[in-house]
């Protein structure tokens, strides 16, 4: 059996099986800290932050595709600057990509927490080894094509090689972290905003407020009311392990 197909068995595998783990409260606190740690400190969130705004990006780049505006190319700078180009003629596709940018990190975040709790750890890592392999495609600087062969690569390594019981624990603590990164970047969103309106230019609010009329604080609002609710849910999520846990 070639590579590709023991590749393609494993993905398929993902979908196909469950497997739960009760993660004892230690664990789970410690994950918790290290998610903390990874996103808070700015030593740690220098590198992590790569992370979440390839994240961000690839929430533009899919919310492009969706509404079927071509993607053209997609940039990621070491001082976590993001630049996506597509073209299409739709007013509403233009709008629709620059809004999920910033929930992009809540959400995936929010959606890995899910599938672990629900058992399905396997399928979020398979879909996130597909979308980490096509979005390749996309980059168009070093930086950004080190942070997706890096992230591709741990994610086909994680589908061929580990236990489910690893792959759950991966999963669930990098959805914690994508939440934490998620909502500092809202709250530095929300600096640039108040504090630092030198650069506005560069916020995904402004864009939107300048490209469709509609004024930035709404879409700052409509940025906080999608991150706030998948935090709420995900921390609902980790209560609910939490109490089993005790």
């Amino acid at each position: 059996m070639n590579f590709a197909q023991t590749w393609w068995d494993a993905v398929v595998r993902g979908f196909t099986d469950t497997h739960t783990t009760e993660v004892p409260l230690p664990a789970l606190l410690a994950i918790l800290a290290c998610a903390v740690i990874l996103s808070i400190p700015r030593v740690t969130w220098r590198w992590f932050g790569l992370y979440v705004t390839f994240v961000h990006e690839l929430g533009h780049a899919y919310a492009a595709l969706m509404t079927g505006r071509f993607v053209h190319g997609l940039r990621i700078g070491l001082d976590h600057s993001g630049r996506l180009v597509s073209s299409g003629r739709s007013a509403f596709g233009a709008a629709w990509s620059g809004f999920w940018g910033y929930p992009a990190p809540a959400v995936v975040g929010l959606a890995l927490i899910a599938a672990f709790a629900l058992g399905r750890s396997g399928a979020a890592m398979s879909v996130g080894a597909v979308v980490l392999l096509v979005s390749l495609i996309f980059l168009r600087n070093l930086t950004g094509i080190l942070v997706a062969v890096l992230s591709a690569g741990v994610a086909q390594a994680l589908i061929l090689f580990a236990t489910p019981t690893t792959v759950n624990y991966v999963v669930l603590a990098l959805g914690i972290a994508l939440s934490v990164g998620g909502v500092r970047d809202l709250m530095k969103l929300a600096g640039v905003h108040t504090r630092r309106r030198d650069r506005l230019a560069a916020s995904d609010a402004f864009i939107l407020g300048r490209t469709t009329g509609v004024p930035a604080f709404v879409w700052l609002a409509g940025f906080t009311v999608v991150i706030a609710g998948c935090a709420a849910v995900s921390a609902w999520l980790l209560w609910g392990m939490l109490s089993s846990s005790s």
